[in-house]
């Protein structure tokens, strides 16, 4: 039985595609735009960066998508007005998405590692989370929706991957589906007694959508190159493999430099190509 390794792509900013531009075309890989999530981006006029994407990326057949806006909020504020603000940014995102064809963009998780530790100490932790949440994304859904464009829910400070789980599955949309970051989940095992990266993998299932790849040493965010950390590897991807889909698996690294190292050290151990 011949086994076809997955297809790796990355995440770059739009001034470093062009150097990656051959290994991008020659297998069609996802790739993740990252040129768009700072608000001073957003607020301004960001076609001609769109623009000159779109220009190098004529005739790639892969999956495009954009990492959205994040800094400085959370998507269940309990400030209503915040709310609306974060609403506003996310459609922002929507509109580059619209604009270059993309089909997926990153959400961050509002989830915390004191939600977990504290979730027993209140009557009723959940419901507040999930009416916030659903008050920032419900017009946001509905816009993705009609883009055809998948919002993935990253995991940043999650300990408990079934919980982020349970807040996509309450949406009951084909366009909120799930994200896995490699570092932040092996962060969260290392530092806050998470399970171990490939069970955020399995838990996530069906609904899993989108995987950033970066090694890590479970204390701190690295984004360092695949082999350079202490994450379980050939774990995490015989989970990947696991899948009933193909999640777009990109190379979130803090230096697109370590791409060609980190595709070496997949490739050597069979993972993907």
């Amino acid at each position: 039985m011949t086994v076809t390794l997955p297809v790796i792509g990355a995440c770059l900013p739009v001034e470093t595609i062009a150097e990656y531009r051959d290994w991008l075309f020659e297998k069609d890989r996802d790739l993740e735009l990252q040129s768009f999530h700072k608000a001073e981006v957003l607020n301004g006029d960001w076609t001609p960066i769109a623009d000159e994407a779109k220009r190098l990326l004529d005739g790639h057949k892969g999956r495009i998508g954009i990492h959205g806006p994040f800094w400085g909020f959370t998507i269940n504020s309990l400030d209503p007005d915040v709310r609306r603000l974060v609403e506003r940014r996310l459609m922002q995102g929507l509109d580059v998405c619209d604009y270059i064809k993309g089909t997926h963009m990153v959400v961050h998780s509002p989830l915390t590692a004191w939600d977990y530790n504290n979730s027993g100490n209140y009557a009723d932790s959940w419901s507040p989370v999930l009416e916030a949440t659903h008050d920032t994304m419900k017009a946001v859904v509905r816009r993705a929706e009609d883009l055809g464009v998948a919002l993935v829910i990253e995991n940043i400070d999650d300990v408990d991957p079934s919980r982020r789980r349970l807040l996509v599955e309450s949406f009951q949309s084909d366009a909120v589906r799930l994200s896995v970051d490699t570092g932040h989940a092996h962060y969260a095992h290392g530092s806050n007694g998470a399970a171990p990266v490939d069970y955020f993998v399995k838990d996530a299932g069906a609904l899993l959508e989108h995987v950033h790849l970066q090694d890590a040493d479970g204390y701190a965010d690295r984004h360092w190159g695949i082999g350079e950390g202490t994450i379980r590897w050939h774990a995490v991807f015989r989970a990947i493999a696991e899948l009933p889909q193909k999640p777009r698996l990109v190379l979130e690294l803090r230096d697109a430099a370590k791409i060609p190292s980190s595709m070496e050290f997949i490739a050597e151990n069979g993972l993907g190509q």
